[in-house]
């Protein structure tokens, strides 16, 4: 028998150690204080790179990312170089079997482990469990579950401005208002197999100049209405597939407070609980029990709607409004669990702080690049009260879970500012690694997806948030590169990169670049890029690297929303972890996690574990 009959596990991703130290000396997290005070409180060593699904997949599976195959959120596809996502893919044998999901992580996760010793264990959104893994209790899917598009998240912007055009993974769609107030439009949904998109048709009743909205789907007696400056309640839709095949998803509005004219933003279109297209949660019922518990809720794993705020499409008083309602959504769901718990593992995670971090840590810095068009300084805190939030639920969770239960709480990175993004695809064009077309120059023209790269002249490239591949022959559809001349091309690029400097910002940018072998081993590490860039704080991969694209010159400011990040070296941004019992805090690591709750309730590692138990 294990030390402990139930363990609570409350993963907050992306708390930062230097802000919770801070808050700590202020007095300000009593819940974190009252943990560290009864047990300890550490430094957590994150991943390579400091990546969530990348380390909640090591917190998983006790494996580093050689091991469980998860390094980025997209990986290439070696036929082509084009990028695609790394968490799952969808299969079809044939055209007369319907298509499932594939879950891409590999390795076995702790659940799995707890259940082969009979304990059980109750899973809500971890990172890469789409599809559902196995387990002797309940897991609803986290990061990787689709929007009903089949991406991370797709908004739909409608509105009356003739001029609006889409921007970042968002749909725009530009209507006319009638005379009696009336608005007809369509909210796309999933692609049709044989092609097309399958859509539904809204009408949309204004009223009050602009400042409240009724909407209503087409074949259904359903509607919601919203006032300005709110998000509406949710609005079941189906999209018709076929005659006698259909769709269930559920979306949001957000009416936004204008002047002139009419807008009206969409949620992107999450899974229906009770009805999902594809399996999010074991058993398939699951989510559909959550929502009869606690009412219809977010099922997309990238629940907040970064997408809007990114867009300018909602402001930020909006984007915390609705962060304010996934918060209350994922409580609801620990506790309604905590409450029943007897025995095994109780594991959930909430995302909102790695959200809020991205995009309001401008409000921190204000020569911050973002900051250029005004800073509000009601914002300035943002991040602190969300830590404070955060402790006030960790403070329920133990008051609800008693002295005999073990309770850890970890974030799976810390964060840091992002401020200047790098083009390792100009870089490695300027080293004459990466050659264009004819007539081809680095810029926005020359858009996304290597579409002017000229293969044959090409040795390497870079793709995702830090990845660099070397373009080998016999592995890449289009290789140059002898295989034997890979190892010393690596090293080549590894000692020149290493080391960049920004002469404007007048500071190192990288801080060093490391070859796969050294940091990864297991039967996924083929699968990883060859070289990985660590960055110094502030810097990153720049967003037009980050899909292919060869940016002009070496360096860009960051201007986006998007302003605080962690893909850095990883020894700059650790997690933190509070444990309520003794346990080891030197040295502690993603990979310790799994063991460690193993040990706990007494069941045996896993034999590809590589971290050992933290208790005392």
């Amino acid at each position: 028998m294990g030390v402990f009959r139930r363990v609570v596990v409350l993963g907050l991703d992306g708390l930062e150690p230097t802000i919770v130290d801070a808050m700590l000396a202020r007095g300000e997290l009593p819940a974190l204080a009252r943990i560290a005070a009864r047990g300890g409180m550490t430094r957590l060593a994150t991943t390579f790179p400091a990546q969530t699904p990348v380390a909640w997949s090591t917190f998983a599976t006790g494996q580093n990312p050689g091991g469980h195959g998860i390094f980025d959120f997209l990986r290439r596809d070696p036929a082509t170089h084009l990028p695609d996502l790394a968490l799952n893919r969808y299969e079809q044998k044939n055209a007369f079997t319907p298509p499932r999901a594939v879950n891409l992580r590999r390795g076995v996760p702790v659940w799995e482990l707890l259940a082969a010793a009979g304990i059980p264990a109750t899973i809500i959104r971890c990172p890469c469990t789409y599809p559902p893994d196995k387990v002797m209790g309940k897991l609803l899917a986290g990061l990787g579950v689709p929007d009903l598009r089949g991406g991370l998240a797709t908004p739909t912007y409608c509105t009356t401005n003739g001029e609006a055009t889409a921007r970042e993974s968002e749909r725009v769609t530009k209507v006319t208002v009638g005379t009696v107030g009336t608005v007809r439009t369509e909210l796309v949904g999933p692609r049709h197999p044989r092609g097309g998109d399958a859509t539904v048709e809204l009408t949309l009743s204004i009223e009050a100049e602009g400042r409240h909205c009724t909407i209503r789907a087409a074949g259904s007696q359903a509607f919601v209405g919203v006032r300005a400056g709110e998000w509406s309640d949710w609005l079941k839709v189906k999209f018709k597939l076929g005659l006698l095949q259909s769709v269930a998803g559920q979306v949001r509005f957000y009416l936004p407070p204008l002047d002139e004219g009419f807008a009206l933003y969409a949620s992107p279109v999450n899974f229906a609980p009770g009805a999902p297209p594809f399996p999010i949660s074991a058993p398939w019922d699951y989510a559909g029990e959550l929502e009869t518990e606690i009412g219809p809720y977010y099922t997309a794993g990238m629940v907040e709607d970064h997408t809007g705020l990114m867009n300018g499409r909602i402001g930020e008083g909006a984007f915390l409004d609705q962060c304010t309602e996934v918060m209350r959504q994922r409580e609801a769901m620990l506790m309604y669990e905590l409450g029943r718990l007897e025995q095994g593992l109780l594991f959930c995670l909430f995302d909102t702080p790695d959200r809020i971090q991205h995009l309001f840590w401008r409000f921190r810095e204000p020569d911050h690049p973002a900051n250029r068009g005004g800073m509000d300084p009601a914002f300035r805190g943002t991040i602190e009260a969300h830590y404070r939030e955060c402790d006030a639920v960790v403070g329920r969770v133990l008051d609800a879970a008693g002295e005999d239960t073990l309770v850890i709480v970890l974030s799976d990175h810390g964060f840091t500012s992002f401020r200047r993004g790098v083009h390792l695809n100009a870089w490695l064009h300027a080293q004459g690694l990466l050659t264009l077309k004819s007539g081809g120059r680095p810029g926005p023209e020359t858009g996304e997806f290597f579409r002017d790269v000229d293969w044959s002249r090409t040795q390497a490239y870079a793709l995702g948030l830090g990845g660099i591949y070397l373009n080998v022959a016999g592995r890449e559809g289009h290789g140059t590169v002898a295989p034997a001349d890979a190892g010393a091309l690596a090293s080549r690029i590894a000692g020149v990169l290493g080391g960049l400097h920004d002469e404007a910002g007048g500071v190192r940018a990288v801080r060093s670049v490391r070859h796969r072998d050294e940091l990864y081993h297991g039967e996924a590490t083929a699968d990883a890029p060859d070289l990985l860039v660590l960055f110094e704080a502030g810097y990153r991969a720049s967003w037009t690297t980050t899909l292919g694209g060869i940016g002009e010159g070496l360096f860009e400011d960051n201007t986006r929303r998007w302003s605080g990040d962690h893909i850095v070296d990883p020894a700059l941004v650790p997690g933190v972890l509070c444990v309520n019992r003794a346990f080891r805090t030197e040295g502690a690591n993603m990979l310790d996690l799994a063991p460690t709750i193993l040990a706990a309730l007494g069941a045996p590692d896993g034999t590809a574990m590589e971290g050992r138990s933290l208790l005392a």
